[in-house]
């Protein structure tokens, strides 16, 4: 699967943007998803994932109740609602893909990578 991410942007402290993740090939629905992202001179760190068919979801603590993982599998597509948006929420973000069940929270797991979306919050 090969996956574009896009719906970056600037944005003031407070804001919101919409990420999406848009997946090519078959079988999207096979495939748990997540969000990551990586700040510079920082390593990157999970965002949020959600399950194959969406009924399970999970997110970080600081990003908890701000941001909302869901995906819509006839369009092949996963999104990243953010809202409240602070200053150090900037960074690259990057969907990933991975053909398991459930979700999962560490970059190792996941097999395919988007090419990165940058969100910048200013202050």
């Amino acid at each position: 699967v090969q996956l574009q991410a896009s719906g970056g942007g600037l944005v003031q402290t407070g804001g919101s943007l919409r990420l999406s993740c848009a997946a090519s090939g078959r079988a999207f629905s096979t495939y748990r998803m997540g969000w990551f992202r990586q700040a510079p001179g920082k390593e990157r760190e999970f965002v949020a994932t959600i399950s194959r068919g969406g009924g399970s979801t999970y997110y970080t603590d600081s990003v908890r109740g701000r941001f909302t993982i869901s995906r819509d599998n006839a369009k092949n597509t996963v999104y990243l609602q953010m809202n409240s948006l602070k200053p150090e929420d900037t960074a690259i973000y990057y969907c990933a893909a991975d053909r398991d069940y459930g979700t999962a929270r560490t970059p190792e797991v996941f097999d395919y990578w988007g090419q990165g979306t940058l969100v910048t919050v200013s202050s």
